[in-house]
């Protein structure tokens, strides 16, 4: 029985591996084909060239890499430190209540990221709702808060804020509220609760959300190009220009495969770390 039921399990999932491999799988072949083709051509049919690895180097394109990723994990940081108190009462101490604030944090997807920022950079701008209002009503005027790294990360916690929060919620509220109040019985303190008992059980949680907003943070354009103003020049701007204005796509998927495989070993790490049975309620079925 065991067999037939492989057989059939195999024979059902396999229109959808066929969907994914085109979908997915192809596009990334043709990245890597293209990333090792040489500078400024638009076929697959030459010879190998790692030139483009070499213009990285040269050029210094790995400096957007490395602001990506840094901003990336700066953000990650924030947004847990901000998302744990939250998800901690919409799991544990909020009751109906977290449904509405669920409600609220959902609806703010439904408007474009876009529209988002720039009602943000409206407000922030010199002479915008902010500044302008400081200054009408005390006379306080200065040069605006955009254009700069710390004003793309909050750009970056703002739009992601959803990504942490709901994945840190369902983490928490796996752990026994039995395990914490034994600790607590036990003479152990807040922070030894904390440290002990609800960090690794709600570890499944925690890496979700963590991996969900560096991945789709270290690919973020629109922060830089909306808060930002390009102060700096993130990877994803890289991407696009050598796409688009530079023509020269080799160059664009040598950095694309460069990003695709760094935040794949990253994801493929943290996903090994999590019990996907555990998040998904099919523990013990």
């Amino acid at each position: 029985m065991k067999s037939i039921d492989h057989k059939l399990g195999f024979l059902n999932a396999l229109p959808l591996t066929l969907v994914l491999g085109v979908s997915f799988l192809m596009p990334l072949l043709v990245i890597a084909g293209f990333s090792v083709m040489p500078q400024k051509v638009f076929s697959l049919l030459h010879l190998p060239d790692f030139s483009s690895f070499a213009v990285i180097l040269k050029q210094g394109y790995y400096k957007s890499l490395l602001w990506s990723l840094g901003m990336a994990a700066a953000a990650t940081v924030i947004l847990f430190v901000i998302c744990w108190p939250l998800a901690y009462g919409m799991a544990k101490v909020f009751g109906r209540f977290s449904l509405v604030l669920t409600i609220a944090v959902v609806m703010t997807l439904f408007v474009s990221e876009n529209i988002r920022l720039f009602g943000w950079s409206l407000t922030l701008m010199k002479g915008g709702l902010f500044e302008g209002h400081m200054r009408a009503w005390f006379g306080v005027g200065f040069d605006g808060l955009l254009y700069n790294v710390p004003i793309i990360i909050f750009g970056l916690v703002y739009v992601y804020f959803p990504f942490m929060l709901f994945p840190l919620a369902q983490g928490i509220s796996m752990v026994p509220d039995d395990a914490r109040q034994a600790a607590t019985d036990l003479g152990a303190t807040r922070l030894q609760v904390l440290r002990h008992i609800d960090l690794p059980l709600a570890a499944p949680g925690i890496m979700v959300g963590s991996l969900l907003t560096f991945v789709l943070a270290a690919g973020a354009a629109a922060e830089s190009k909306i808060l930002g103003g390009q102060a700096v020049i993130v990877i994803a701007d890289d991407v696009e220009t050598a796409f688009t204005f530079g023509q020269n796509w080799p160059l664009g998927a040598a950095l694309s495969l460069i990003l695709i495989l760094i935040i794949g070993a990253i994801a493929v790490y943290g996903i090994s770390k999590v019990d996907l049975d555990a998040i998904m309620g099919r523990k013990g079925r």
